[in-house]
């Protein structure tokens, strides 16, 4: 059995990453390079759920009911892998268009949502804005999103 001044000495001579890692678990520097850009998934995640993006929030429970409406059923899971089973399912220009279409629905209700508060909210009208202009320029960029991944 070691004593706790022998693990500590141990501790304390871990100098790099690669000490830390149980064999094979830690990601090695030619995996980092093999991957240039990202997928156009996580490219869409970017800027479909990212509210500093998008302007709006899109909860799991909103995923479903988008998932719902575009004609596929989803169960509950961690947003980034609701968003990948519905890319997935969106695998042709024609379920992308409907995935886009209901996200544009979806993106105008929250939009009529923040006008109303601005209305109400005079004060924080100008934060309510912003959020307005990033949330039209998400659906004025999803023609180019079909065009471009399809």
């Amino acid at each position: 059995m070691r004593s706790y001044e022998s693990l500590r000495e141990t501790f304390d001579n871990l100098t790099s990453k690669e000490d830390f890692c149980i064999s094979g678990s830690c990601e090695t520097g030619s995996e980092d390079s093999l991957i240039d850009y990202p997928s156009y998934t996580d490219a869409l995640y970017a800027l479909l759920m990212a509210p500093i993006s998008s302007g709006v929030y899109i909860s799991r429970w909103d995923l479903k009911e988008i998932a719902q409406n575009a004609g596929e059923s989803m169960a509950i899971h961690p947003r980034k892998r609701m968003f990948e089973l519905l890319m997935k399912y969106a695998s042709d220009k024609e379920t992308m268009q409907k995935v886009l279409d209901v996200f544009e629905i979806y993106i105008n209700e929250k939009i009529d949502i923040y006008e109303e508060l601005s209305d109400e909210f005079p004060a924080s009208k100008e934060i309510f804005i912003e959020h307005i202009s990033k949330a039209n320029k998400i659906i004025d960029r999803f023609p180019s999103i079909l065009k471009e991944y399809f």
